[in-house]
């Protein structure tokens, strides 16, 4: 049986101006520490990033934070986590986030969380895993997106054979059960094929 152990949230170093983000950053914190399901991010203090970790800290959860060393000193890690890895570069902390979680979850944020969800849909399609991924629209937040990739589809870019697969939450309590749900439905195809709605 598929477990949910740790799961990766891709989020803003800024708190951005609507304050419903950093409240849904806050919830999603405490709802993975009160499931007993560890948080992997960037492993920064400030913006969301810091919020989601201080969260689920807070509440007794597990935080493990990746930041390159250049970053760490830009961003500061944050302290007081259950483990912190500073690698040498980008690359080194995407592969690290990725191998040390089960599920995916993108709150608001900038340019740097949208490459990191980019890179976990292109993977998805692929066939590269089918680990969940939960894209949290917070406020609408990520509905020029959404429709853009509708776009893309509409104007044979993402054509049905290689289909997206993910699921869309509006409200951040319906996170985890999004994906407690996607793995107990589809526990053998987790790995290779995604068991989240199509994109």
């Amino acid at each position: 049986m598929n477990e949910i152990r740790n799961v990766c949230v891709y989020c803003g170093s800024s708190r951005g101006d609507d304050p419903r983000y950093a409240a849904a950053a806050e919830a999603l914190g405490k709802a993975l520490a009160r499931a007993d399901v560890g948080l992997v991010f960037g492993g920064g203090s400030c913006g969301l990033m810091g919020v989601v970790a201080r969260a689920a800290l807070a509440a007794g959860g597990r935080v493990t934070g990746i930041i390159p060393g250049f970053l760490d000193e830009r961003e500061i890690a944050l302290p007081g986590l259950s483990e912190l890895v500073v690698v040498p570069d980008m690359h080194t902390r995407k592969r690290l986030m990725f191998e040390k979680s089960d599920a995916f979850v993108a709150l608001p944020g900038g340019i740097g969380t949208l490459e990191e969800l980019a890179e976990q849909l292109t993977w998805i399609q692929l066939g590269r895993h089918g680990k969940p991924l939960v894209i949290a629209d917070v406020g609408g937040f990520w509905r020029p997106l959404l429709d853009l990739f509708a776009h893309m589809r509409n104007e044979g870019f993402i054509r049905t054979e290689y289909e997206v697969r993910y699921q869309v939450a509006e409200r951040v309590e319906d996170v985890l059960p999004m994906i407690f749900a996607a793995t107990r439905h589809a526990p053998a195809e987790r790995e290779t094929a995604g068991a989240t709605e199509r994109l």
